[in-house]
């Protein structure tokens, strides 16, 4: 594969959407088992969404797949709030507007999806990952949209959905904070407070999306000594 020498392998996940075949079941327990033995540290992933209903076999982490159109998806930045603090936590392995939202890459997408994110973040005691997908396509055959990187045999570019992740990444914070918003438009808006510190200063960072055409003033009300503030909306 490319990779002669050998490297660690944390995850493994157990089939790809496969969750409700008839053999599913009976042959995820099988290679569980045989990895478990042999490889006890290794991260198993079962196909199988237990954010709504209780897994019935054993997982370190489920995969969740979502797809759908913008507002839907901006809706979604909640899923997580109802879901069982207890069992495998969730890899968000797949996840982006598509379809007519998405064209080959818009900041209408874009916007959903940090929304989304926000809600990720703010349950990150139970989602331990989340991956955009697809990744990279090709400019001369995209049968797929959205994706993340377009390249060619020359050139190559970030979609909007793709620099949203950037600032996600960059903007990984030690400690997530509780956020209120105070709007009549509070059903169209989305925000997430983070903070983490150097060895100098201590940093805030809000994120805020919204899904609709408005304005509105962004207010930080902060209860802990901060040396640098960071808003973006």
């Amino acid at each position: 594969m490319g990779h002669p020498e050998p490297f660690p392998v944390k995850y493994v996940a157990i089939g790809n959407e496969d969750c409700g075949k008839k053999f599913y079941r009976g042959n995820y327990l099988k290679f569980y088992n045989a990895i478990r033995q042999a490889y006890p540290d290794i991260q198993m992933i079962s196909n199988c969404d237990g954010s709504s209903t209780p897994l019935d076999h054993p997982a370190d982490l489920y995969d969740f797949h979502v797809y759908n159109d913008s507002k839907t998806l901006f809706n979604m930045k909640s899923t997580f709030d109802r879901t069982s603090r207890s069992g495998p936590k969730a890899f968000v392995s797949e996840y982006a507007v598509w379809r007519g939202d998405a064209g080959r890459g818009s900041l209408l997408a874009s916007l959903a999806e940090a929304a989304f994110l926000t809600g990720l973040e703010k349950n990150s005691d139970i989602v331990s990952m989340a991956s955009y997908a697809p990744l990279f396509v090709n400019d001369n055959d995209q049968t797929w949209n959205p994706d993340a990187i377009v390249f060619n045999s020359w050139q190559h570019y970030g979609t909007p959905s793709y620099w949203m992740q950037t600032l996600f990444r960059e903007s990984s914070g030690a400690m997530f904070h509780p956020t209120t918003i105070s709007s009549s438009y509070s059903g169209s808006l989305a925000a997430s407070a983070i903070t983490w510190q150097d060895s100098e200063n201590s940093f805030l960072r809000v994120k805020a999306s919204k899904k609709k055409v408005l304005s509105c003033t962004l207010a930080c009300n902060v209860s802990i000594d901060l040396r640098k503030l960071l808003c973006r909306s």
